[in-house]
């Protein structure tokens, strides 16, 4: 195997590298949805993929923003254009959360216009509104807002929605729908979330 000592990318050395070109480009809804851990892992994996084909990447975080996540810091390692918005002032209502519904409110408008914003202009290749769908369930968001959004997208960009409870509306206009769903999590054993897995 060869390998880069600097980056540690390992390749067969027997292997030709093959590059896919789809005969027609097409911008993705993508949906990942369900009670289990790594929505946000599989779409930040995206964005990965995303930053190794030169794409422009925005991602909206409606949620997070009160704890501190390693894929802040991750992005600016990267060599490509990734920015990453917290808006969000951590999980409404659980954990022990201190804002106020309508504090939550706020915060999930700015990420709701912040994303119109991005949408709109059309600069990007791929856009994350990650736990948008959880916003829309606890009405921070409405579902028809979201929808406008998915709607109004450009025709080659990919957009990625992650969170709980997606509502049949936005996964009826998915290309890519998952579902994610628990098995086994640590947390129900006591174990506290560690870095980088759980954030």
């Amino acid at each position: 195997m060869l390998y880069d000592e600097r980056k540690m990318i390992r390749f067969h050395p027997q292997l030709p590298l093959i590059t896919l070109s789809p005969k027609k480009r097409v911008g993705l809804v993508v949906v990942l949805t369900g009670n289990g851990k790594g929505k946000t892992s599989s779409a930040m994996g995206m964005v990965f993929r995303a930053c190794g084909h030169g794409m422009k990447v925005c991602v909206i975080e409606f949620m997070k923003g009160d704890i501190f996540t390693g894929e802040w810091e991750a992005v600016k390692k990267l060599d490509c254009e990734v920015e990453i918005v917290a808006t969000g002032m951590g999980f409404c209502g659980i954990q022990g959360n201190p804002y106020s519904r309508a504090q939550h409110r706020e915060a999930a408008e700015r990420a709701l216009s912040l994303a119109r914003d991005r949408i709109a202009r059309g600069q990007y290749d791929l856009i994350v509104l990650d736990e948008i769908n959880n916003a829309i369930h606890l009405h921070l968001v409405e579902l028809e807002q979201a929808l406008e959004l998915i709607r109004g997208k450009p025709p080659l960009m990919h957009l990625v929605l992650t969170g709980r409870d997606a509502a049949p509306e936005i996964l009826s206009l998915a290309d890519t729908a998952s579902e994610v769903k628990e098995i086994v999590h640590a947390y129900r054993k006591g174990i506290e979330p560690q870095p980088g897995v759980d954030f």
